[in-house]
């Protein structure tokens, strides 16, 4: 079996610190697969819409598939990428944020191969609309690369609690839809709130003039390129990502999986699909919105059950988010396509 991997974005600068990236170098080692990127935009003299992806490289893309079985695409939403229709090997659609609220193109959809979610939520939703060929995928992470050290929790008005957040922003927009300023003035309103920040390359100006200029400098460290996450979460109590909407971000964001797989608990935005699991496993607490007034809120009472979080937490990590089941689940989904049980 031959997979070709379709991605709608910019190649990312430092593919290594990026998650999606990391999984689908993954799958290619073992479906023999190869990347292609489908946006255009990084060699036009001209924006290039999303509906156009693609077709500046159909030629090639025609040529390269008669060695492939199949097309995987990933994209946060459901959007109907009209190059898909002129592919001849059936294609996979990876929806990685979620089903969203707003019904998408049903016979569009329903055309491929199949559709892939990461939450329960989602399939449902899509199988409501009328996408009868969508099927759960698996997330998963080599959870062989993290070890449980646990930190503990200092209590008074001197005891520190260490948060780490690995999910940097890739526009300035970011700095306010993945709660970066809450976040900021959350530290600014309790000194006992220490911020580790994973950058990769980009903003990193940015985020360092405003620690500055709020006078974080002893509370937030900032860190920019390739680290050993199992050391740092080693250094961390818990793990946070926040996200105005699920499409910024994973349904499932591999920062949060790292942390459960050290036995970190984790913070996580209500608007992230797996903000549900974390409610239902007990491994963390789902902040309810981006206000520094409802993030400290989460903290806090994060703090209260930390060691009911934490162990929950270095038990499900590694139980329920294996590298193994997440690629059994797409070969599953793969091997369904290509005998034609799934709907095509």
């Amino acid at each position: 079996m031959k997979v070709l991997y379709h991605l709608p974005v910019l190649p990312p600068k430092v593919p290594q610190a990026e998650a999606l990236s990391q999984e689908i170098d993954l799958l290619c080692k073992e479906f023999n697969g190869e990347l292609v990127f489908l946006n255009p935009n990084s060699h036009m003299p001209f924006r290039v819409p999303r509906l156009f992806f693609g077709f500046q490289m159909l030629r090639s893309l025609r040529k390269a598939e008669q060695a492939f079985d199949l097309h995987h695409i990933y994209n946060p939403e459901p959007f109907a990428y009209p190059i898909l229709r002129w592919l001849r090997r059936p294609v996979v659609y990876s929806i990685t944020g979620s089903a969203g609220a707003k019904r998408p193109n049903i016979d569009f959809f329903n055309s491929l191969g199949a559709v892939t979610l990461l939450d329960e939520n989602g399939l449902r939703q899509l199988q409501q609309w009328g996408i009868d060929n969508a099927h759960l995928a698996r997330p998963g992470i080599d959870v062989s690369r993290f070890t449980h050290k646990p930190l503990p929790l200092q209590t008074g008005s001197e005891g520190e609690f260490r948060l780490l957040m690995a999910s940097a922003p890739w526009t300035l927009e970011q700095f306010t839809t993945k709660g970066i300023e809450a976040l900021l003035e959350v530290a600014t309103q309790d000194a006992r709130i220490h911020l580790t920040l994973l950058w990769r390359g980009v903003w990193v100006e940015e985020i360092k003039r405003r620690v500055q200029q709020l006078g974080l400098a002893q509370q937030v460290e900032i860190i920019d390129g390739l680290v050993d996450v199992n050391a740092l979460l080693a250094e961390n109590h818990a793990a946070i990502l926040l996200a105005q909407t699920a499409h910024i971000v994973k349904a499932y964001p591999h920062s949060l999986l790292d942390s459960l797989a050290a036995g970190k608990p984790v913070l996580i935005s209500k608007a992230i699909p797996m903000a549900s699991y974390v409610a239902k496993t007990g491994c963390g607490v789902v902040v309810e919105a981006l206000t520094p007034t409802a993030i400290l809120a989460a903290v806090n009472q994060l703090k209260e059950h930390y060691q009911q979080a934490q162990t929950i937490a270095s038990v499900v990590g590694k139980r329920d988010f294996s590298q193994s089941a997440m690629i059994e689940s797409y070969r599953t989904i793969y091997e369904g396509v290509l005998t034609g049980r799934h709907h095509q």
